[in-house]
């Protein structure tokens, strides 16, 4: 069974000869472990790869994205980065004041400039399950917009520029989606992280006023190119599950180690597939690999019945050692009791 075949069974349960594996990594990890990452990766080649599409060149965009210091995105958001290889924090919000709503225009001519053509070949040459990665974030891109005191502040008083802000992201993702669905993939992804450790960063029913039709639109678009829709967020959203089952997310990645894994599987193994992960914040960072192997039984225990529908995947962070990650993808290998 070659990886296609197995993420495809994995995701519509159909019984994979074992779970797929996909390792994520900070930037940094190829630059200072790339003789260790080569032998993990030779031990646990992953089963997923990304599509090759190119976007067009951002007229906004400064510097490198993950290196210390300040880099400015496509849309103009300004990002002070304190560690090598995150994303870093928007200190001072382009939109922090709504007058500048009226001259804001979303960075068209990186849609304009997106060529899909080079996923074709591609495609034809790999048996991996291609996944094909997106922009889409309209939490997040609102939230880097207006900073986060703000927008928790029209959460609250729904301003009517809040409405046309969303209204712009929105159709934005949804023409980028639209150019995307021709390419050779398997699947689209996209994000938003929706969570604190403890809850939702807005209220359930916000979510669903806001949020979810836009998602469901994303998922009806990705769906009509033949490709499954793949989602990530971070933190405590066991909140907004069903909806995400509801509205057709086919493979959700999520803090399974914040959340209550077993209710989750209880009510949704079988119907959505659980694309990782192990406890990063945690485990991973500063567990031994005893403690890395029992975080994966445990999720083990919960998910895989060999039907499909999880996905062996976690991400190779600035104080991951090796071996929590070799850990990682042996005790996903090692017998267990029951299966």
């Amino acid at each position: 069974m070659n990886s296609r075949e197995r993420v495809r069974r994995t995701l519509t349960f159909q019984k994979p000869d074992r779970v797929p594996f996909d390792l994520w990594m900070l930037g940094t990890i190829p630059k200072r472990h790339k003789a260790e990452l080569d032998a993990v990766l030779a031990r646990f080649p992953s089963d997923f790869v990304y599509a090759p599409i190119a976007f067009g060149k951002s007229q906004r965009a400064r510097n490198i994205v993950g290196e210390i210091g300040q880099h400015t995105d496509e849309w103009g958001c300004v990002f002070e980065v304190l560690e090598e290889g995150v994303h870093g924090e928007v200190r001072n919000p382009i939109l922090a004041d709504w007058s500048a709503l009226a001259t804001l225009t979303p960075p068209n001519e990186i849609l304009e400039g997106l060529d899909v053509t080079p996923s074709h070949a591609f495609y034809e040459k790999t048996d991996k399950f291609i996944l094909c990665g997106s922009t889409v974030q309209p939490f997040q891109r609102i939230l880097f917009l207006r900073g986060f005191e703000n927008l928790m502040l029209d959460f609250a008083t729904e301003p009517p520029e809040l409405f046309r802000l969303l209204e712009m992201v929105h159709q934005f993702y949804l023409r980028e989606l639209h150019l995307l669905a021709p390419a050779a993939a398997d699947a689209i992804t996209f994000k938003d992280d929706w969570g604190s450790q403890e809850r939702l960063l807005i209220s359930p029913r916000q979510w669903r006023r806001y949020f979810k039709p836009m998602y469901a639109e994303y998922c009806r678009i990705i769906h009509k190119a033949g490709k499954f829709a793949f989602f990530h967020s971070d933190g405590e959203i066991s909140s907004i599950y069903p909806d995400l089952v509801e509205i057709g997310i086919d493979a959700i990645n999520s803090q399974l180690f914040c959340m209550d894994i077993e209710g989750l599987a209880a009510r949704y193994k079988g119907k959505i597939t659980f694309w990782g992960e192990i406890d990063r914040v945690h485990a991973l960072a500063f567990g031994t690999p005893a403690e890395v192997r029992a975080a994966v039984r445990r999720v083990r225990r919960a998910l895989d019945d060999g039907q499909g529908g999880v996905i062996a995947q976690c991400e190779w962070g600035n104080d991951t050692p090796r071996a929590n990650v070799e850990a990682v993808f042996e005790a996903w290998q090692e017998p267990l009791d029951g299966h």
